[in-house]
């Protein structure tokens, strides 16, 4: 007996540790959401390039895209008309390039790219980066100015993150004369990047220029300047502008270096703004969209991958073994006496069909009514499957009768009453009368009541939101 209790103990734990470890696994690993209903943001980039094309002149746009990253591309459009686009990898850094033998007046060309961050892996651009570089030629006053601040940073760092956040630190401070000496009346965030780089060149330490996009503003706006610098084991960024370390969760890397966004060929007033738009869209169905194909095992191996309305049979039948345990506990806890285990929930997916007031009202007028005539039945001495195909016939005037009649009356919800499952009242107007002949009519009426309360909290537990 020990024995026994032993085995089912185990055998519970290693259900329950199954079912807890895959739905972990789902939502921790896969990052399946838990609720259909739950959305993820989508971002939409909008580029506008515009510019006055030079007559009798062939015209060349370059542009810097940006490359994959943090974030998932969902769609990419280039909008353009009677421009050749071709798109090529310039070392890190994607570019798209827009040709057109002639072109005449004002010109607009468009770039939209969707994206989101939802299945991917939180990684740098690349995998590594250099870590050590030739000092910038320096003479005179800037060579004493760029040595005069290197000394104390050196002084005050211990790795190259510190030395950054030091070097941007004093390059701020414009009361320097150092720092004026070498910004030289321009006090841009552009020139003091520049400062900055030049004085980590003397530093041997490598630092690149990283242009990013605002996600959070909607409004048109230009690209941000950051630096990054490799540590030997990861990049790290740095705001140049207030020194800020690390890059936030709402920026976009367009491009890598000192290069221009644009370059315009056969043209001039060449002019580039962004325009971001954020959207929701459907966690699952977005999931379903980016998963990477080196990990769509799961997917394939699963029911998303059926058609939508098989996945919608199976969210019915995975509502079954939820809708038994409770008539289980019913039963075997609180006492309550039901027509067996699988009449009540078969009752409690009828109720799907009805809503549940009106399966309520269908159950009892039709179980009365078919009582009646089974009773009437036995007094003709027949056999019980000509009885039971008179019962559902009945069942079937029966529903028949109440559409017509809430249709008349305006009830449209009747309706749904031809759905109600026939063989299911059949079999239990059956069951209620031989329990009737057995041990009478109160104990049947008391199964009867006992299974209309349990398929009513089965379907009530079985027809949550979250759950379906």
């Amino acid at each position: 007996m020990r024995s026994v209790q032993l085995h089912a103990t185990l055998l519970a734990l290693a259900l329950l540790v199954i079912g807890i470890g895959s739905i972990a696994w789902q939502v921790l690993v896969q990052e399946i959401p838990l609720t259909e209903t739950e959305t993820d943001p989508v971002w939409i980039v909008d580029a506008s390039i515009e510019f006055d094309a030079r007559e009798n002149l062939p015209v060349k746009v370059q542009m810097f895209v940006p490359p994959s990253g943090d974030f998932v591309t969902l769609n990419e459009s280039f909008v353009s008309n009677n421009y050749g686009v071709n798109v090529h990898k310039v070392g890190s850094n994607r570019q798209v390039t827009w040709s057109t033998r002639r072109a005449e007046g004002h010109q607009v060309l468009y770039y939209r790219l969707a994206l989101t961050r939802r299945f991917t892996a939180q990684e740098s651009p690349s995998s590594s980066g250099p870590q050590f570089r030739q000092a910038a030629p320096l003479t005179g006053a800037e060579a004493l100015a760029a040595e005069a601040l290197l000394a104390p940073i050196r002084d005050q760092s211990a790795d190259i993150e510190t030395f950054v956040s030091e070097t941007i630190r004093r390059v701020n401070d414009t009361d320097d004369d150092n720092v004026r000496l070498l910004l030289n009346g321009d006090y841009s965030v552009k020139s003091r990047a520049h400062i900055v780089d030049t004085l980590l060149a003397a530093a041997h330490i490598p630092a690149e220029q990283v242009h990013t996009i605002r996600l959070g503003i909607q409004s048109p706006q230009q690209p941000e300047l950051w630096l990054r610098t490799y540590n030997g084991t990861r990049w790290l960024y740095f705001n140049p502008g207030d020194g800020s370390q690390g890059m936030p969760e709402d920026r976009l890397v367009w491009w890598s270096g000192n290069q221009p966004l644009a370059k315009l060929d056969g043209g001039r007033r060449l002019n580039v703004s962004f325009t971001v738009n954020r959207s929701e869209t459907n966690a699952i169905q977005l999931a379903q969209a980016v998963q990477p194909l080196q990990e769509r095992a799961f997917w394939m191996m699963s029911l998303y991958d059926l058609p939508l309305d098989a996945q919608r049979t199976f969210r019915v039948i995975g509502m079954i073994p939820l809708g038994v345990l409770l008539i289980l506990l019913l039963r075997n806890l609180v006492g309550l006496e039901t027509l067996g285990t699988f009449t009540p929930v078969l009752v409690a997916l009828a109720f799907r069909e009805t809503d549940l007031l009106w399966g309520i009202i269908m159950f009892t007028l039709i179980t009365a009514l078919g009582l009646s005539l089974r009773s009437y039945l036995e007094h003709l001495r027949l056999q019980m499957l000509p009885r039971l195909s008179v019962v559902l016939t009945f069942v079937v005037i029966m529903i028949t009768v109440i559409s017509v009649i809430t249709h008349k009356l305006g009830l449209e919800r009747g309706l749904s009453v031809a759905l109600f499952p026939m063989v299911i009242l059949t079999m239990v107007i059956e069951r209620l009368s031989i329990v009737w002949e057995e041990r009478g009519a109160g104990h049947s009426m008391k199964v009867a009541f006992g299974t209309l309360v349990a398929a009513t909290l089965a379907h009530l537990i079985m027809t949550p939101q979250p759950l379906v």
